[in-house]
């Protein structure tokens, strides 16, 4: 895990700020709250306060914060949540840094918490004055949950949510027939606003080179989509469905950019010259592609022979991403494409007579700083159960590599049987 003074923690995906408001004040069926100045800004307070002593009419599933029991009811939601990054965001990646941080330095792992267990009762320890003290609300069941049910829905007991679908603020029924009393509903659920506290920073926080290290509300607000008022969850919740699909599910990024290979020539003989351009377009994406500095997109071609080998020396890469050191001191490059903008990758090479395919590709490796940086964890010294957890988050950083696109052209003999997909596992050691 990494901290910063600018209230940043790398844990195990997602990049935090810590934020800061007053306790949101209004009571089931007062439906106007989220159209109020500062009502976002109240509602995700850091931690979010214990719930305290549910109310004595529920039962225990409407006292419940855990996920499951939203499921109960709430059953296709939560299908779609345990299918999301969000309910993955406690994991072994956060697990294996925390222990020693909570004695040693809890300020880290409470930022941490910030997004990825916001819930006061998933928090082992928590802050009165300037000390930390234990939490005897403590939950670890709840704390492995994530980003549950509650922490977007729940305040005090008393659940929130979005207008009804047909805009409506009213429930179907009074409070006392409904379970847990109903719901306030506001269309600040609805708002792109609403995911800032987890993905922009604020002016003085962490930057380098001069730009934000998390800056994805700002991108968007100066994109298309923004200036439309497109939502972010008109991309990632569609139809309000709980999935916040992004760059780890190859389908969602297939949707917002467009890739082409073009060729001088259709076929090739040995001793002609190949001009090849690979062109990775975001057509579609409410923000910079990719916006974090987590992921990195590899664009490659390649000539292989007749058994699916690479030629030596013809292969040629380039990545799209923005590179930081792991201790965040420096910006190594930055290529991320801008919404409506492009990169290419040009190919000239002559072709041997070994030569049978040019192989274009594109790659994603959306943990891909988590990758190098639980690598280089690893080496230091480490309790065994820390080992085993980093190594389980290595394994699953590096499991959630795709290809995104691949192309081949035959440039001259018959064509050849070659496997499909191709294994990258050595460039990513």
């Amino acid at each position: 895990m990494i901290a910063t003074k600018a209230k940043l923690s790398i844990a195990a995906g997602v990049l935090v700020l810590t934020t800061t408001g007053a306790a949101p004040g209004p009571q089931t069926g007062q439906s106007a709250a989220g159209d109020q100045p500062g009502f976002l800004k109240q509602y995700w307070q850091s931690p979010i306060p214990l719930q305290g002593k549910p109310p004595p009419t529920y039962s225990e599933l409407e006292a419940s914060l855990d996920s499951a029991s939203c499921g109960a009811c709430h059953s296709a939601q939560f299908d779609d949540w345990r299918t999301s990054v969000h309910s993955k965001s406690v994991g072994p990646g956060l697990l294996g840094q925390t222990p020693g941080l909570l004695a040693n330095d809890p300020d880290t792992p409470a930022m941490c918490y910030t997004c990825h267990a916001p819930l006061a009762e998933q928090q082992e320890l928590y802050k009165a004055g300037r000390r930390f003290q234990k939490n005897r609300r403590f939950d670890a069941r709840l704390q492995r949950g994530g980003l549950t049910c509650a922490g977007c829905h729940v305040r005090n007991h008393r659940r929130f949510g979005p207008p009804r679908r047909d805009g409506s603020l009213e429930d179907v029924a009074p409070p006392e027939q409904l379970p847990h009393g109903g719901a306030t509903r506001t269309a600040g659920f609805e708002r792109a606003e609403f995911c800032v506290g987890c993905h922009q920073f604020e002016a003085g926080d962490k930057a380098l080179n001069g730009k934000l290290l998390e800056n994805t509300y700002s991108e968007w607000m100066n994109s298309p989509y923004g200036k439309q008022g497109v939502a972010c969850q008109q991309c990632h919740m569609p139809d309000r469905r709980h999935l916040w699909r992004g760059i780890h599910d190859a389908e969602m990024v297939r949707s917002g950019v467009q890739i082409e290979l073009s060729t001088n020539k259709a076929r090739y003989e040995a001793g002609d010259q190949i001009e090849a351009t690979l062109t990775l377009t975001n057509s579609g994406v409410g923000h910079y592609f990719p916006t974090y500095v987590t992921p990195r997109v590899v664009l490659r071609m390649e000539l292989v022979d007749a058994g699916g080998r690479t030629i030596p020396g013809s292969a040629q890469e380039e990545y799209v991403g923005r590179e930081v050191t792991l201790d965040l001191s420096r910006e190594v490059f930055d290529s991320r494409i801008p919404p409506s903008g492009e990169h290419r990758l040009h190919y000239t090479r002559t072709v041997d007579l070994k030569a049978q395919v040019l192989r274009a590709e594109v790659r994603v490796l959306p943990d891909e700083f988590y990758r190098r940086f639980y690598k280089a964890k690893l080496k230091g010294r480490l309790s065994a159960g820390e080992r085993g957890l980093l190594s389980e988050a290595l394994q699953e950083a590096r499991r959630s590599a795709y290809t995104l696109f691949e192309k081949r052209v035959q440039l001259s003999g018959e064509p050849s049987a070659q496997p499909r997909n191709r294994e990258l596992t050595s460039r990513l050691e």
